[in-house]
């Protein structure tokens, strides 16, 4: 089986001025190791190499939720299937992330709140270990190494300001492993207008390797990226590579009834409560979810093939990240891509926003 109604010129794009070609649709790996057993696992990529996805993105941080006991274990898991397929590996463009400051996490740098020069250096030789290969395709950084309003937080805060690595010195960090060719191209996470064109600006400035992409949270119930986001990555020529267009679950339809807690259909929602605690668990997240799948079902679409169809025909959109757990949900998410979405659709779809705006940022 192949990936339905597309042309290979519509299905590849390049990474902002890198010289990586991707697939436009991108395997996400957070859910390996938690929610995905290993056997599971090696289906999925497996599938995904057959179907055509051969962008494959992973976090020294995965799985999530984040555990002591599981921290780094989806890299290892992609290192032991890159083992087992040698041919696999030159299919493939490879993407990890180094985490950021601790946030709380003891278990990563032992809890210290920044993210030095030498810690990425150190992190990127433990990600190639663990994934079984010489070169990272895609090397990025998972959330600022700075004060930032992030992961639901929505102001920024200047009395939480203190010391922390300059970007200067990231970018100099993330240089040495591009020139040591450990790394093919760098982009970042979870990140600013303000952060994208510093990285960009301070890079030319100093001769150093320009970030490729940012890796931001984007689907019907978080476009904060277009307020203004979207214009600095079209000026400054940086792919956006979404994840979680599905908003964890959200805009499947499957919390439509029985709201959030349905135990019989499990998804990381019902499953960790942990989960609902954040963004995607406010009630007024839920509340637009419910309109965007009415929505879909009026125009003959799932609310999964809306979800999806409104990042994967974006022109905002390099490669959409899509996390699954199985193999059949894998087959669902790249059966969307043949999904047309008609102008009408889209401006309902903005009347929605316009009311409800982004419940998920």
């Amino acid at each position: 089986m192949s990936i339905p109604n597309f042309s290979d010129q519509d299905f590849h794009t390049r990474l902002g001025r890198s010289d990586l070609t991707v697939t436009r649709i991108c395997l996400g790996t957070m859910t390996f190791g938690e929610q995905v057993d290993e056997p599971t696992s090696f289906a999925i990529l497996d599938r995904a190499l057959e179907r055509g996805v051969t962008f494959i993105d992973t976090a020294e941080m995965y799985p999530v939720p984040p555990t002591s006991e599981r921290f780094q274990l989806t890299e290892s898991i992609i290192g032991r299937w890159l083992a087992a397929r040698p041919q696999a590996r030159g299919r493939i463009v490879l993407a990890t992330k180094v985490a950021g400051p601790a946030r709380g996490y003891a278990w990563i740098r032992n809890g210290v709140a920044d993210l030095t020069a030498d810690d990425i250096v150190a992190a990127c030789e433990g990600s190639l270990r663990r994934l079984n290969t010489e070169v990272i395709d895609l090397y990025q950084i998972h959330w600022p190494v700075r004060n930032v309003p992030a992961f639901g937080n929505l102001y920024f805060d200047p009395q939480r300001e203190q010391p922390m690595t300059p970007i200067l010195q990231q970018l100099e960090a993330l240089g040495r492993l591009v020139k040591a060719g450990k790394v093919r191209a760098i982009g970042l996470s979870n990140e600013t207008p303000w952060g994208v064109h510093e990285f960009v600006r301070v890079a030319e400035a100093h001769g150093l390797p320009r970030i490729a992409t940012v890796q931001n949270g984007y689907s019907l119930l978080n476009r904060s990226v277009d307020n203004g986001l979207d214009e600095t990555l079209f000026r400054e020529q940086v792919s956006l590579l979404p994840y979680s267009p599905l908003a964890f679950g959200l805009l499947t339809g499957k919390y439509d009834v029985n709201g959030l807690e349905d135990a019989s259909r499990p998804g990381r929602l019902s499953v960790y409560e942990s989960m609902r605690k954040q963004r995607w668990g406010r009630p007024e997240a839920l509340d637009a979810a419910r309109l965007y799948s009415a929505l879909a079902r009026e125009h003959g679409l799932t609310p999964t093939q809306l979800a999806l169809a409104f990042c994967y025909r974006s022109a905002r959109v390099a490669s959409t990240i899509i996390g699954v757990t199985s193999v059949a949900q894998l087959d669902e998410n790249i059966d969307a891509w043949s999904v047309a979405v008609s102008p009408e659709l889209l401006a309902a779809v903005d009347r929605i926003r316009w009311l409800h705006r982004d419940p998920a940022q």
